[in-house]
């Protein structure tokens, strides 16, 4: 795959146009964001769940065939 300088500057005015300039700084933020929160996610350790009890198995009897 080769991506010359060209291809990466007519990307980066196709997303200029699309996006506007004023809301690539918003999405770049809240992209930060959801990753930090993701890994401060991560990181903590889980909590203590309470022990549910054990359920019990039904056993069904089979008829017998002749």
């Amino acid at each position: 795959m080769r991506g010359g300088i060209w291809e990466i500057i007519l990307i980066v005015i196709l997303v200029l146009i699309l996006f506007g300039s004023a809301k690539i700084p918003a999405m770049m933020k809240n992209i930060a964001t959801g990753i930090k929160t993701f890994k401060k996610e991560v990181k903590e350790e889980p909590k203590a769940t309470p022990k549910k009890a054990p359920v019990k198995k039904k056993t069904v009897a089979k008829k017998k065939s002749k």
